[in-house]
């Protein structure tokens, strides 16, 4: 489906991630802990997310497979990771900003827009998440919403993306043995809302248009949703069934 963010608010919302997360990686030091991501080191995160960001290229230019581990090695025993990162995240617009509108190349989510404009989503969400954990490594701490500065807009399409693209595939964990329930999840200041209906099978998720009964509500700003639901803020308000360590005991989407 598509999306109601633009192409190039998406490619806007790349360029600054990776500069946030360039100064934020800056003034914590490549050798601190993240706080947010399993432990890594800021010098992980930029091999990663420099990695993540030379994989999309390959994919949107129709280059073929590239060897990640190799790329992450680069990034890792780069001199200057930092600029290594930068030339990645330029590489990667520009080619997104070149591809036709018609590009067809693989993509591996569900409910998507386009090849070139769904790749160019995903990029930003997955940057902004990454510049979330450089900031989280420079307080020390989990960030607030407030910290981490993300658009209500930009918050919204993100957690669309993760809660129709990511929860909903096949192989997530995000089930229970006992009575299914719904789940909602509401954006306070945008007035998005999400269904889903949690049962021993896949998740199953429809876009709302006005909040109504559910046995489960998570609530907050969008930013604050986003946060949350990526496992990165502690600001998600509930009532009802308490599904949030459901939640993080089970959707912890990690690079495979």
């Amino acid at each position: 489906m598509p999306t109601s963010v633009s192409f190039a608010h998406h490619l806007d919302g790349l360029a600054l991630a990776a500069a946030r997360l360039h100064a934020y990686g800056d003034a914590a030091g490549l050798d601190t802990v993240v706080p947010t991501a399993r432990d890594w080191t800021v010098r992980d995160l930029v091999a990663h997310q420099g990695m993540v960001h030379r994989w999309a290229t390959s994919v949107v230019r129709g280059e073929g497979q590239v060897d990640t581990d190799a790329l992450e090695r680069e990034g890792r025993e780069a001199l200057d990771p930092m600029a290594w990162l930068g030339h990645g995240a330029d590489r990667l617009r520009a080619a997104l900003r070149r591809a036709p509108q018609d590009l067809d190349v693989w993509f591996f989510l569900p409910d998507a827009p386009a090849p070139r404009h769904a790749w160019a989503r995903r990029q930003c969400h997955e940057t902004t998440v990454h510049a979330v954990d450089a900031l989280a490594a420079k307080e020390g701490r989990v960030p607030t919403a407030d910290e981490a500065d993300i658009t209500a807009e930009l918050a919204a399409d993100g957690i669309d993306e993760l809660l129709l693209g990511f929860a909903t595939r096949r192989d997530e964990q995000l089930r229970t043995t006992g009575t299914p329930f719904e789940v909602e999840v509401r954006a306070d200041d945008t007035g998005d809302v999400w269904r889903g209906r949690v049962s021993d099978g896949p998740l199953r998720v429809v876009r709302g248009t006005e909040a109504r009964d559910a046995d489960a509500v998570v609530h907050g700003s969008a930013a604050q949703l986003f946060l949350g639901l990526w496992n990165r803020g502690d600001e998600l308000q509930t009532s009802g069934r308490d599904v949030v360590p459901l939640w993080r005991e089970r959707m912890q989407v990690s690079w495979s």
